[in-house]
């Protein structure tokens, strides 16, 4: 089973050209290196730390009542951190002009339960090519409980997933850590993706097995065995910064795609040919948010910046807020939309509206 082919129209207009000339003067007028340098290295000690630190401390510390959920809740941020800083900008080759650093950092996904490849065909190679397009991006594509883009077939619970969606979200990485990655193995082989990964399907079945037996043996195990809570509460807890992890992570990603404003084109069996340029696609299909916080910026990556991020997936995220200024200049010179002057607030609302109006309506 191929994907479909999609065609998308040529860039006549020069646009790309000259934003990516634009672009290109930036990094040589400022002597910038295009990937993180000393502020990654930093923000990767901080991630690192807040996810390790508290499991530490309650594995061989002592931890007990209150100061335990703290510590999980802390590793859920820790997580979330990670994911959207650390490993995205890796598996981006955006984190380090030097590949061994670049794929390290990437396998810090690994390192908390998920797998580098499965993360990189579903995102890097679908989601970014592919970006809203039914059939293709897996993002825009849930379990039938959620209704994320207007193709796909609509059903009487889908009036209230506005409410329920939230609860969904914070199962995100518990989903991913357990049965995702290993259904993604198999939809990947059949959809001859693997060789994507110059791996094997057999070799990374069992990668993917060592790597989550190391996952569910310190998250899990040692802290039964050493800290001396009860086997229940690890669960719990364990549950607990997942929940805090997904629902992080999601509220990060959904706004950034998941939008009335943004374009979702189907691709059949045969294929799509689309009129718009590969470029225009994603500023169709993708919205910023929360550009002037700079808080925000900092915990998500620079994910808010969605719209730089997949015109320049391999620049780090902590130059996006000075792209963000060439990339509206130009494409107001070419007359495309630019959305970005969208609250982290108004975003959230917006996409709550968005998942109301997909739960009442087969348009």
């Amino acid at each position: 089973m191929k994907l479909p082919i999609v065609k998308f129209a040529n860039d006549n207009s020069g646009f790309g050209k000259v934003l990516r000339e634009r672009v290109d003067k930036y990094f040589t007028e400022s002597g910038k290196n295009r990937h993180g340098g000393f502020q990654m290295y930093l923000k990767t000690f901080i991630m690192l730390a807040l996810y390790f630190i508290p499991w530490a401390l309650f594995t061989f510390g002592g931890l007990e009542g209150s100061t335990f959920w703290i510590a999980e809740v802390l590793m859920g941020f820790g997580l979330a951190g990670i994911g959207l800083n650390i490993m995205h900008d890796g598996n981006h080759n955006a984190y380090s002009n030097k590949p061994w650093i670049n794929k390290l950092m990437g396998r810090t996904v690994d390192l908390v339960g998920g797998n580098a490849e499965m993360w990189m065909i579903q995102h890097n190679v679908l989601h970014h090519t592919f970006t809203n397009i039914d059939g293709l991006d897996e993002d825009i594509s849930p379990a039938p409980v959620l209704r994320f883009n207007p193709n796909n077939p609509l059903y009487k619970i889908h009036r209230f997933q506005h409410i329920y969606a939230w609860f969904f979200y914070s199962l995100m990485t518990i989903f991913w850590m357990l049965p995702k990655d290993w259904m993604s193995l198999s939809r990947y082989h059949k959809k001859d993706l693997i060789k994507m990964t110059g791996r094997s399907t057999k070799g990374l079945f069992f990668q993917m097995l060592s790597t989550k037996t190391l996952y569910f043996t310190y998250s899990l195990v040692l802290p039964m065995i050493f800290s001396g809570l009860p086997w229940y509460f690890i669960v719990l807890g364990w549950m607990v910064m997942h929940a805090v992890a997904g629902f992080l992570m999601a509220i990060i990603f959904q706004p950034a795609h998941v939008m009335e404003h943004n374009s979702f084109p189907k691709a059949g069996d045969e294929g799509l040919k689309l009129d718009t340029t590969r470029i225009e696609h994603q500023f169709l299909s993708s919205a910023n948010f929360g550009m002037n916080n700079k808080i925000l910026s900092y915990l998500c990556g620079g994910l808010n910046f969605q719209i730089e991020h997949h015109l320049f997936p391999n620049i780090c995220h902590v130059h996006y807020k000075a792209l963000s200024e060439i990339v509206k200049k130009t494409a107001m010179e070419f007359d495309l939309q630019y959305k970005g002057e969208m609250t982290f607030g108004d975003a959230l609302a917006m996409h709550t509206i968005t998942l109301k109006n997909l739960g009442r309506s087969s348009k």
